[in-house]
Order: C-alpha cells, then structure tokens, then sequence
C-alpha cells in the first residue's frame, strides 16, 4: 500500500483543497493517507477515521521556530515512510520539504497553488523570492495552479520548465455542482438578503474571502465608495474574516464600517457560502496574486458573473468579455468602470452569469476534476520502484 502525506500550515486549507482528494485516493486507489497542519481539534474530529491527522505546530511568519518544525516532520517522516509527501502553503512547504529532503522521501510534490512573494516589496520580497526557490529545488515534482503561475515562476527562474506541470485545465478540486445546486439560487438568494436587510431590487456588489490588502480591499472599498454616491440601492456583500494585520487604509476602513450599504458577515461556515453567492449580482475580486481562483468557480458555478483582475491564475479561471470582465490590478478607475459597467446594463451580467455557469460545468466540475488529480498521483507513484 502506498503511503502519501498531505501538509498545509492551517487546517482551512486542507478542508478547503486537500481533504476531498484525498478522500477520492482512499476509495479509488487505496493509499494509505496521513493529513498535517497545525492543532486543530475540531477539524481532526470531523475527519473520516481511515484518514490520519497528525498535529505540526507552525508559527506565523519567519522565526526560529521553524526549527523545531523541522525536527518534528523529520520524525515523523522517518518513522511513517511515506511514498509521496505533498506540501503547500509558505511555511509548511518550507518546513516539510527540507525534512522530506533530509529524510530521502523519494517523491516530493510542491503544490505551488499561490506564489507569496508577488505581493511583497524591497527585502521582504527578497526574502520571500528565495525561500519559494529554495522550496522548488528540493521538490522532485511542482504542480502549478495554473498555466500563467508556472509561466511567471520560469521566468523568474524558481524552476525549469520541464519540473512543473499542470493539472488538468488549472485549480485543485473544483466545485460540487450537487452543492452548488442552481435549481435552490432564488431560494438562497431571498434568504440571505432577508437575513442582511436587502431588497431585491437592490444592486449586490459581493466579496469573498480573506480580507486584507492582496486581495484588492482597498480598491474594492474605494471604487465602491465613488459608485455609491449616485446609486442608493448599490450595496457590498463582504464575506470573510479579517486577515490580521490586513494593511487596509484606516480611512477606507473606517468608512466601510460606518456606510450603510457596506455589510459585513464575518466568516461564514464553508456550507452556506453557495447562499452567500446566491445573494450578489457580480462578484468583484481584486486580487493582486492568485493562484486559480476558487471563489471565481463558486460563483460561476451559481451563475453569478465575477470583475478580476489581469494577473496570472484569477484571469484564467473564466474568459474575458464573456464570463467575466478583466481590470488592471491596483487601479481604483478601471475596477470602477467595470462596476458601473455592470450596474448600469443587467443584460450583460446575465450574459456573463449564464456563461459562467457553463464554463463551470464544462471544466471545473468537482468529480472531473479529482479523477484527473487521481491519474497524477498514480503516475508520480509509479515513479517510485
């Protein structure tokens, strides 16, 4: 039986990308699959019990204490043996590949689903630059989230061509159509606009994900800012947590929280975001890196059109013009143009809405996409003799 690990610094991401996969692996193959990250006894206790979780602690940012993750992953990988260690995420993948390098596990697959250093400037990004190097050098094998990142990553020379791939068509796991039912979007749509106190003739602006400045809050806030002046039935959806230290302007924060047609929800249980994409008109994602975009497909999937911006991974996800609407990232004008573009014309956006859904089906549908992760396991495991 072949023995895989699967490593991300926070629980999230397994639950978010990780934990179907390899629940598909288990059924389908029969591998015997161990889950790390930090301490999180609740996602532990909700994990199927043939998957294994074993706690790693890793602290936030660069400090010394990565040097006891790294004597814990050479443990535990000295003692399990694994076939195939994966890792992804900053700290994770820089703890788990010097000890599966250390260690001698013969396959050792970087999944480089977002490159950190793109948003960073001046001796930060330096830093960040060659920590992601060093990472891809003691890979064996990367699998990139999607064409644009392993374009940009070769010619910053992280890698060679020839060591990365991507699966598929981009993206991990893609979306459950089941889940995602398109049949209950009017029902969603009235409960959770009842819930915020939106009418449905208001205009729904909507935001998911980690609030912070990376993913274009600050110019999301300040276009909606300008467009909300001369249309009161305007309104923005935010759904996420607060990353800390999420480098927002004090101004534009503090005009978000006092505006009445700015909303709030906070973190919102992974189970009813669909409700949640239900409720907005056009999903606005001003991201500055990404590494596909699974919040693009969650929405296409619910026929809702997104805004995103011309960088590598978010402007691959849909077709510009045609499921989507591409802006330059970091400029206020051009995303603003494009918001007021949608507002002002419904024919568009349910143009796009209902080309979105169909791309959606045609290449991100969850069950496709985990059997074409599933082939590429197998081959990369019978590289091992």
């Amino acid at each position: 039986m072949k023995k895989i690990c699967m490593i991300t610094t926070v629980s999230g991401t397994l639950e978010s990308f990780v934990v179907e996969i390899a629940k598909h692996l288990y059924h389908t193959c029969g591998y015997d699959i161990t889950l790390i990250c930090n301490h999180d006894e609740a996602f532990a206790n909700q994990l199927p019990k043939y998957l294994h979780y074993i706690p790693v602690k890793m602290e936030r940012g660069i400090n010394l204490s990565g040097f006891a993750s790294i004597k814990e992953f050479r443990r535990i990988f000295r003692r399990e043996k694994f076939d195939l260690v994966q890792y992804a995420t900053p700290n994770a993948s820089c703890y788990a590949s010097i000890a599966a390098k250390l260690e001698r596990i013969p396959i050792r697959l970087y999944c480089q689903w977002g490159i950190r250093y793109v948003g960073l400037h001046g001796l930060t990004r330096k830093i960040f630059k060659r920590i992601e190097k060093t990472v891809c050098k003691l890979s064996t094998h990367i699998h990139c989230a999607s064409h644009g990142n392993m374009q940009f990553a070769v010619r910053e020379k992280l890698y060679p061509a020839t060591k990365a791939s991507v699966v598929g068509n981009g993206g991990t796991i893609g979306v459950d159509l089941e889940e995602y039912n398109i049949a209950e979007k009017a029902a969603w749509r009235t409960e959770i606009r009842s819930k915020y106190n939106l009418t449905d003739s208001d205009f729904v602006f909507g935001f998911a994900g980690r609030i912070s400045v990376d993913k274009g809050c600050n110019e999301l806030i300040a276009a909606f800012r300008i467009a909300s002046q001369d249309v009161p039935s305007a309104k923005l959806l935010i759904v996420g947590p607060f990353e800390d230290n999420c480098g927002l302007q004090d101004e534009l924060l503090s005009f978000a929280k006092a505006s009445e047609q700015i909303i709030f929800t906070g973190r919102v249980a992974k189970g009813d975001m669909c409700k949640f994409y239900a409720a907005m008109d056009v999903l606005v994602h001003p991201t500055y890196r990404e590494g596909f975009g699974m919040v693009i497909q969650e929405a296409g999937a619910l026929a809702v059109p997104v805004i995103t911006t011309k960088i590598p991974g978010a402007s691959e996800v849909m077709e510009d013009g045609v499921s989507c609407m591409l802006v330059e990232p970091k400029n206020i004008d051009d995303l603003l143009r494009a918001m007021k573009e949608v507002y002002s014309c419904p024919q568009k956006v349910c143009f796009l809405g209902e080309n979105a859904r169909l791309r959606t089906e045609a290449l991100y549908e969850r069950s496709a996409m985990l059997e074409q992760q599933r082939k590429e396991y197998v081959k990369l495991l019978s590289l091992k003799q």
